[in-house]
């Protein structure tokens, strides 16, 4: 397998889109309102919003430049709009209509002829025909002028600069300040959208990768303004497939009552985000995709009633690190767990009346442990549960007595239950389905504070309370602590005892662009997890996915170079002509000196094994062998007679022959390197076959223990080597080659004339 970071489209399919396409656009609103954008035919969009102060309007966006689309799939920026004419129908209800003050209007930003920044602001009702709240609109972008009242008023648009547009959407009462007397729910339907014109078409990024195993993650929290149809698209174009783990979010997804806090009497979903998902679940079933709706034990703090939250002993509220925070709910407040079960329930119809089977997570459900590892047990209604005489756990990593030991297993009793709960409703709701835990390990299974895990990973879920076990480590995973993930997966199993087919893995995320190398320690730790037998594999999440240009490529891409783990035969290698060639450009210039380019970090070997071939025995081993690689097609390893080992050329390895790295003690995976001298500007030869059995290590000078070898020829550890420990290593290794041609010719007559074949190899270069 392999990955990318796509940058921009190059040689990759491209079709074509008409501008204003029902799939691309977006929606955009200050909080506390909430809105959201769907499909509902090809040339139709639907906008539903709940309004709640009188200075919030919704806008319904057309970007010229395609910003949430990946890479390699998005439109083509074109900001030239004056050979487009626009037409649709407008339909709406619960905002203020085409003909009033503050109406829907389209505002267009750019720069004028002059290149001057300005905007202009189209009234939609004078290019409408028909009713308020259901007209045909037709503009035409070449002859357009904004203003209330035309021709009095008119302001002549210049559509050949334009950033983007959007037309606004306003509750009935905009205007000042303050809380509108009641919530208003709002909808506008845009349908026969049609653009012509010589400018109405543009490229679109077309690439449909190979399905490579790997599943999507998405969050409804950072994808609630793109149309479900849109999202949906970048998944199946990108190779995912099976289920999207979907995490319905912690911040967009509820009503709010009067006093602007989640759990209002009338539902528990705001219409936007119902409509959202209701489109979501639509979308995945034409893509053959199925759902896993998460809900997690976290609300936007600020929207959270204050009963409703965890607490530390000095009645702290548990905050996470997100700005603005977000809050967690007690598994002991009642109100709370019936809130939860409402919203669980509703996302189960939701997918129940699609059609599709219903797929519930709980997500990362816990009692928080704060920076400083103080625990969060003492809200009132956990003080009630837990009994009046509870202890105060000022640290989760100095626990050792009994009485603090029998707390932490009280707490997990009360999160067991309440998670529990939450999967009866969901059952109550939609008989028989299916139900998954989340865990994050490096919190949940902290080795700092190992008691720790009597509260947030009880017995109470051991195997079958849930149907299926989510892992994932993502801190760790970002920082190279492979050692940690293995331990955290091992001890999670112990703990649990969920089978590894009945666990799926998340592999993410990258938190900010300028950290985009880790999609490195990423892809491969989705690739060890299905190494290990794990279920489904997600890669955690689209956004970032999208933001980076992540591409993971399959057996069907990178893998093209297959590669059999099996050695050529030695008794004809050992005779082997070898050839290792570098690729440099050398250009002479004025004078008659020379400008040298060295096109390759390291060196590309090729061989020819046809001297070892010296009987009809060794004609049928080839033969065999050539016929076993279908030619050029597979890969296998050389024993290269001159070059094999880590202690000079052919010597016997020993433990510090090549250094490997300096510890941090963080970092517990080292790749495998030969140095040949040159100085520290002389790349390393990476070292991707060695001979496991041989390998030998030492950290800070001394013999090592608690390392294995991995695939790809990494050293891996147990536990992280200390800060400033010299990590070194001696080996035996193969080189990856492959035949260099499909064909292969030998004769009898050969051998007995004394004559040598020609069996060409050339290595294989492997990530």
């Amino acid at each position: 397998m392999g990955w990318w970071l796509a940058e921009r489209r190059t040689v990759q399919e491209t079709s074509w889109v008409k501008r204003f396409d029902a799939r691309f656009w977006t929606v955009n609103f200050p909080r506390p309102m909430m809105a959201s954008v769907v499909t509902t035919a090809p040339d139709a969009i639907r906008v539903d919003a709940v309004f709640y102060g009188r200075d919030t309007l919704a806008g319904l966006i057309w970007d010229a430049e395609d910003r949430h689309d990946h890479v390699l799939l998005a439109y083509e920026t074109a900001r030239d709009f004056r050979a487009c004419r626009l037409q649709f129908r407008w339909r709406s209800g619960g905002i203020l209509p085409l003909d009033a003050v503050n109406g829907p209007t389209l505002t267009i930003e750019g720069r004028d002829a002059a290149g001057q920044a300005r905007a202009w602001y189209v009234r939609l009702w004078n290019y409408a025909r028909g009713t308020p709240e259901d007209a045909e609109v037709e503009i035409d972008f070449a002859a357009v002028d904004g203003g209330f009242l035309l021709p009095g008023e008119a302001d002549p648009v210049w559509a050949g600069d334009v950033d983007r547009m959007f037309v606004s959407l306003a509750p009935p009462g905009y205007g000042g300040t303050g809380a509108l007397p009641a919530p208003v729910a709002g909808w506008a339907e845009l349908s026969g959208i049609r653009c012509d014109g010589a400018g109405s078409v543009i490229a679109l990024g077309d690439v449909l990768v190979p399905p490579h195993g790997l599943s999507m993650a998405t969050g409804y929290d950072d994808l609630y303004h793109v149309t479900p149809a849109r999202l949906v698209r970048n998944i199946v174009g990108l190779g995912y497939r099976g289920a999207i783990n979907h995490y319905v979010g912690m911040s967009h997804y509820f009503r709010l009552d009067g006093a602007g806090k989640a759990g209002a009497a009338d539902g528990a979903l705001n219409e936007p985000c119902r409509r959202w998902h209701q489109a979501l679940a639509a979308a995945a079933i034409e893509a053959g995709l199925e759902l896993i709706l998460s809900l997690s034990f976290e609300l936007l703090d600020s929207h959270c009633p204050e009963g409703w939250k965890q607490r530390a002993a000095d009645g702290a509220p548990a905050l996470t690190g997100w700005e603005p925070p977000s809050t967690l709910l007690s598994p002991a407040n009642g109100e709370a767990k019936a809130y939860l079960q409402a919203v669980g329930r509703a996302f189960a119809a939701i997918a129940r009346e699609a059609g599709m089977p219903v797929r519930f997570q709980v997500g990362e459900p816990w009692w928080w442990v704060t920076r400083d590892r103080r625990i969060c047990l003492y809200d009132d209604a956990a003080r009630a549960a837990l009994g009046p005489d509870m202890p105060v756990i000022a640290d989760v990593a100095a626990v050792t007595g009994p009485q603090e030991k029998a707390l932490l297993d009280r707490a997990g009793a009360v999160l067991a239950g309440a998670t529990a709960a939450l999967v009866a409703a969901v059952r109550a709701e939609a008989p028989g389905a299916e139900a998954l835990l989340l865990a994050y390990l490096p919190s949940i299974l902290d080795e700092r504070a190992p008691e720790v895990r009597r509260a947030n990973v009880p017995v109470g879920w051991a195997w079958p309370a849930f149907d299926v076990l989510q892992l994932e480590d993502y801190d760790w995973v970002t920082a190279g602590d492979t050692g940690a993930t293995a331990r955290g997966v091992a001890a999670a199993t112990a703990r649990l005892g969920y089978p590894v087919e009945t666990q799926h893995y998340l592999a993410g995320f990258v938190l900010r662009p300028e950290e985009r190398a880790q999609w490195a320690l990423i892809d491969a730790a989705a690739v060890a997890a299905k190494r290990r037998g794990t279920g489904p594999v997600f890669i955690w999440a689209l956004p970032q996915v999208i933001r980076d240009g992540f591409v993971h490529f399959g057996e069907g891409e990178a893998d093209v170079q297959a590669f059999d783990d099996v050695a050529f035969p030695i008794e004809i290698g050992r005779e082997a002509v070898v050839r290792p060639g570098f690729s440099t450009a050398v250009v002479t210039v004025a004078g008659g000196h020379e400008q040298r380019n060295a096109d390759w970090a390291d060196a590309r070997t090729d061989y020819d094994v046809g001297p070892g071939v010296r009987s009809q025995a060794d004609m049928e081993l080839l033969l065999r062998f050539f016929r076993a690689r279908m030619g050029a097609a597979r890969g296998f390893r050389l024993r290269d007679p001159f070059d094999h080992s880590s202690a000079g050329m052919t010597g016997v390895p020993g433990a510090a022959d090549q250094l490997l790295g300096t510890g941090d003690g963080i970092a517990t995976r080292f790749r495998l390197v030969k140095h040949y001298g040159g100085g520290p500007d002389v790349p390393a030869r990476i070292i991707s076959r060695p001979e496991v059995a041989s390998v030998r290590v030492s950290v800070g000078g001394q013999a090592a223990s608690g390392w294995r070898v991995e695939p790809g020829g990494w050293v891996a550890f147990d536990q992280p080597p200390a800060n400033g420990a010299a990590v070194r290593a001696g080996f035996l290794f193969d080189v990856p080659v492959r035949f260099a041609e499909d064909r292969l010719e030998v004769q009898r007559t050969t051998f007995g004339a004394g004559e040598a074949v020609s069996v060409p190899l050339i290595e294989v270069k492997e990530a």
